[in-house]
C-alpha cells in the first residue's frame, strides 16, 4: 500500500495507518430501522487505509479495490462536495461522510489524501459501505483534530448513507463498525443506542460465513419498500394505539392489534420485526448464559422469519442455511446482512468446519450451480488508527 500510496499521491508525505472492520450480525435482522435490538461483532476482516494530509483543500481518494485500471485519484475541493458521482460511485460513501461533518460544524482547514484497500468482499451484506464511512470518520477525526467519539462517528456515517448516498438503513452496520469490542458481541437498543457487549466465548466452536456469492445492492434493491411497507404498519396500528416504533409492541401485543394493519403484507414485515426483536434478546440472554443450543435455535427461527415474512431472502441463501441445518455439529445458521443476496453465519464445530465447508461447497454448488465462498473469522475492535 505504501508504494501505491507513493505511485498515486507522490513520496512527499508520510501517511499514517488505519482499519476499520465489517460486522456480521448473529441476529436481530431489520429491527435496527424499526427501533429494535441488534445483536452484531465486527470481524477481523475491513478495510485498510493509508492517509495524509496535504497543502490546499482537496481531497484526494483512490481504491486498490476498484481503481486498478485507474492511475490517477478522484480529486474534489471540499468546498465543491454536493452530490452524489454516478462515475468512480464509491467514493460517494467518504464524500457523504465529509458533506455531513461539513454540516454540523467540522471545518476542514487543509487537503488530504487517502488510499483504500479492504479483503472485504463487495456486495457480501458484510458491511463494506459502513466500514468505508466510518473509517473515513476516523481519518478525518485524527488527522483535523475533531475528537469524534465513537458513536457520534457511528451516527454521523449513517447520517451519509442516508442522506447523501440515499440507502436508507438503519443505524447497525455503522455502530457494530465503530464500536466493536474483540471476542464481544454489542447487543444495540436502536431507539435510544443504549449498548452492552456480551462475551464471545464459543470455545469449542467457530463462526463460519458463507457468501453465496449471489451479489446485492441494497440501495438498487428492495430494502427501502420493506422500510416504507414496515412504517405504513406502524401508521396503521398509530391510529388505535399510541407507540413510536414498531419494536415498542411484544408479539401478544401485535397480534391484538393486528386488524389495524390494512395491508396482509405490511403485517407480515411487522411480524418479522416483533418477533425478530423478541430473539435478539433472547439470545443475548442465552449466550450470556452459555446456553449455545438456544441461541442455534434461535438463529433457525430468524432465517426462517427473514424468508417467510420480511421476505429478504433468495434460494441460494435458503440452500446455504438448509444445508448447514442438516449437518451434525451446527449450532446454527441464518442469512446475514440486508438479504436479496449475499451471506450467510453459522456456529459450527471447531472439529467439523473443514467437513463443513466441503459438504456445503458440493452441495451447494450442485443445487444452484454456483460456488460459494467461506470465511472462518474472528472477533476484531471497532475502526482504530493503527500505531
Amino acid at each position: 500500500m505504501r508504494d501505491i500510496f507513493e505511485k498515486i499521491f507522490g513520496a512527499d508525505s508520510k501517511p499514517e495507518k488505519f482499519f476499520a472492520p465489517g460486522r456480521v450480525n448473529l441476529i436481530g435482522e431489520h429491527t435496527d430501522h424499526e427501533g429494535g435490538f441488534v445483536f452484531p461483532c465486527a470481524i477481523d476482516s475491513g478495510i485498510y487505509a493509508l492517509a495524509a494530509r496535504r497543502p490546499g483543500k482537496f481531497l484526494r481518494l483512490y481504491s486498490m479495490n476498484f481503481d486498478s485500471e485507474i492511475t490517477s485519484p478522484f480529486e474534489i475541493s471540499f468546498d465543491e462536495i454536493k452530490e452524489k458521482f454516478s462515475e468512480r460511485s464509491w467514493v460517494n460513501y467518504p464524500l457523504g461522510v465529509a458533506s455531513v461533518l461539513k454540516s454540523h460544524g467540522y471545518n476542514f482547514d487543509g487537503g488530504v489524501d487517502i488510499l483504500y484497500n479492504g479483503n472485504l468482499p463487495g456486495g457480501a451484506g458484510l458491511s463494506s459501505s459502513a466500514a468505508i464511512e466510518v473509517l473515513t470518520g476516523k481519518i478525518f477525526s485524527e488527522l483535523f483534530d475533531f475528537n469524534i467519539d465513537g458513536v457520534s462517528l457511528a451516527k454521523f456515517s449513517q447520517e451519509a448513507e442516508n442522506n447523501f448516498v440515499g440507502m436508507n438503513c438503519g443505524i447497525m452496520d455503522q455502530f457494530a463498525v465503530s464500536m466493536g469490542k474483540k471476542n464481544h458481541a454489542i447487543l444495540l437498543n436502536c431507539s435510544t443506542l443504549e449498548y452492552s457487549y456480551a462475551p464471545l466465548e464459543l470455545e469449542n466452536y467457530k463462526i463460519i460465513i458463507t457468501n453465496s456469492n449471489v451479489p446485492h445492492s441494497l440501495a438498487g434493491s428492495e430494502y427501502n419498500l420493506r422500510r416504507q411497507q414496515c412504517e405504513a404498519a406502524l401508521a396503521d396500528i398509530k391510529n388505535v394505539k399510541k407507540i413510536s416504533c414498531l419494536c415498542d409492541l411484544n408479539f401478544n401485543e401485535l397480534d391484538e392489534y393486528s386488524y389495524s394493519i390494512k395491508d396482509s403484507v405490511n403485517l407480515k414485515r411487522a411480524r418479522h420485526a416483533v418477533s425478530e426483536n423478541a430473539r435478539a434478546l433472547r439470545a443475548y440472554d442465552a449466550l450470556k448464559a452459555g446456553d449455545l443450543d438456544l441461541f442455534g435455535r434461535l438463529m433457525n427461527a430468524s432465517h426462517v422469519s427473514l424468508r417467510d415474512d420480511y421476505q429478504v431472502t433468495v434460494p441460494e441463501l435458503d440452500t446455504l442455511a438448509e444445508l448447514a441445518w442438516s449437518f451434525p455439529g451446527v449450532k446454527g445458521s441464518r442469512m446475514t446482512g440486508g438479504g436479496f443476496g449475499g451471506c450467510t453465519v453459522s456456529i459450527v464445530e471447531k472439529d467439523s468446519v473443514e467437513k463443513f465447508i466441503a459438504y456445503l461447497d458440493k452441495e451447494y454448488s450442485k443445487r444452484t450451480g454456483r460456488k460459494a465462498t467461506f470465511y472462518t473469522i474472528s472477533i476484531s475492535d471497532g475502526a482504530r488508527k493503527i500505531i
